[in-house]
């Protein structure tokens, strides 16, 4: 059973349908003992970093998602997902995110030519043998929709990047706790599966 975690930011709909194409059971929950039983969690999300962090504390599942990647459950952080897992960001300054990763969360900065949020398809460049990434090629397009980039302090977690406006770091993976900027339920076969890599682990 795969468990989505739900603190009312968006976007988990579609999460749960994509896994639902690969066969799984899916719940969409808060509750403790269900995430805490799961055989894998998910954390989605579209939103604020700051609002996010606050209904996390409120519904107590800040301390739900670091007992469940203490004990080793494969954890996905999708999009705002991914920066929640990490000390801070400049979307909210002041707020503490998550810490279970080292790393900041950083706006990206204004290019000439080039909008912000940044939307739509971007190619990924593989490293560290990122185990989301197995069987798909170099240089695949994925889904982003984001204003705010991941750096994370270890270089050796990242397992791949993209470029736009800067050097993004797209994805990462620290033991069973990985993550990614984009959105892989909305970036089609490629997105596919990397959620069934995630679900095979």
């Amino acid at each position: 059973m795969i468990a989505i975690i739900d603190y009312d930011a968006g976007n988990i709909k579609s999460v749960e349908k994509a896994m639902q194409l690969l066969g799984q059971e899916v719940i969409i929950t808060r509750d403790r003992e269900t995430i805490m039983n799961a055989d894998k969690v998910i954390l989605p999300g579209v939103g604020a970093f700051g609002d996010a962090m606050s209904k996390l504390r409120q519904y107590g599942l800040d301390e739900v998602i670091r007992d469940v990647t203490a004990k080793g459950t494969p954890f996905l952080g999708i999009c705002l997902g991914l920066h929640l897992l990490f000390e801070r960001s400049d979307e909210t300054p002041g707020v503490e995110g998550l810490g279970i990763l080292k790393g900041e969360i950083l706006r990206i900065p204004d290019k000439e030519g080039l909008k912000i949020p940044h939307m739509g398809w971007n190619s990924l460049k593989f490293q560290n043998n990122g185990r989301l990434f197995k069987g798909i090629p170099e240089d695949s397009y994925v889904y982003f929709v984001h204003s705010y980039y991941l750096k994370a302090a270890d270089e050796g977690i990242v397992t791949a990047t993209t470029e736009y406006s800067t050097h993004i770091h797209a994805s990462v993976e620290q033991g069973n706790v990985f993550a990614c900027q984009f959105h892989p339920e909305k970036s089609s076969d490629i997105g596919i599966q990397i959620l069934k890599n995630f679900v095979e682990l």
